[in-house]
């Protein structure tokens, strides 16, 4: 990545991120993959012109919440090019965070519709589509020095992280820059939160809002908004500007 210019804004350094992020070419197996999906396509979808590419994040760059999920959905983010954006687990995103104020809509549906967050900026611990969504641990590794640019730019009072790999990969990032000692005392759980050491924002983490995870009711809206509410009360309370 290129070193940010003199007197850059966080906007403008994002943008820079974005061009880097979209440009990434580290991991052979999801190029493939990204690629494949996106010419095959989904039958749904035969009239798309899918994005293919990865996926970097989006949101306020004045954001106080930062939210990291797991990875592109292959006919999600991976065809709309936005995180989130065209899925089943991107609408149920969408609806909770306009709820709970991070949102200016309810539905989230393609890049160019209008949706914004405001507060909030949505991440993943992986930035490209990978097959049957499990990356590897050296894809998320090569992954991570995007979501650390992210952090050092925006600068959050709070992380949600979606899911057991985001959490871990979220940690152990932190544990690389030796702002943590050690990730052995945090344990997922849904609705957990964590006030890490010094000035880390803190850490909150939910159950990923896959299809199967809503559908089966092991993730409802009134659990996500719970944990949203929390993350409210405790960038309040935090006093950082």
């Amino acid at each position: 990545m290129t070193a940010p210019g003199r007197g850059e804004s966080g906007a403008e350094r994002l943008a820079h991120l974005r061009e880097a992020v979209v440009g990434c070419h580290k991991c052979p197996r999801l190029v493939q993959y990204r690629e494949e999906v996106a010419r095959s396509k989904r039958r749904a979808f035969h009239d798309w012109n899918y994005w293919g590419r990865p996926v970097p994040g989006f949101g306020d760059p004045h954001a106080k919440l930062l939210i990291v999920g797991l990875a592109p959905a292959a006919h999600g983010a991976n065809r709309t090019g936005r995180m989130f954006t065209g899925d089943r687990s991107g609408d149920f995103l969408s609806a909770r965070l306009y709820r709970a104020g991070f949102a200016n809509q309810p539905t989230s549906v393609k890049s160019n519709d209008g949706f914004e967050l405001h507060d909030a900026y949505i991440s993943a611990a992986a930035r490209c589509a990978p097959p049957d969504n499990r990356p590897l641990p050296e894809e998320l590794r090569n992954c991570a020095c995007y979501l650390e640019e992210e952090l050092a730019i925006l600068r959050p009072r709070a992380v949600l992280a979606l899911g057991a790999i985001a959490f871990h990969s979220y940690l152990g990032l932190l544990v690389k820059q030796g702002r943590l000692a050690s990730r052995a005392h945090y344990i997922f759980s849904h609705g957990a939160e964590f006030k890490l050491p010094g000035d880390l924002p803190y850490l909150f983490a939910s159950y990923h809002p896959s299809q199967q995870n809503t559908q089966t009711g092991r993730l409802t809206p009134a659990m996500f908004d719970a944990v949203l509410r929390r993350i409210r009360r405790a960038v309040r309370a935090s006093g950082r500007k």
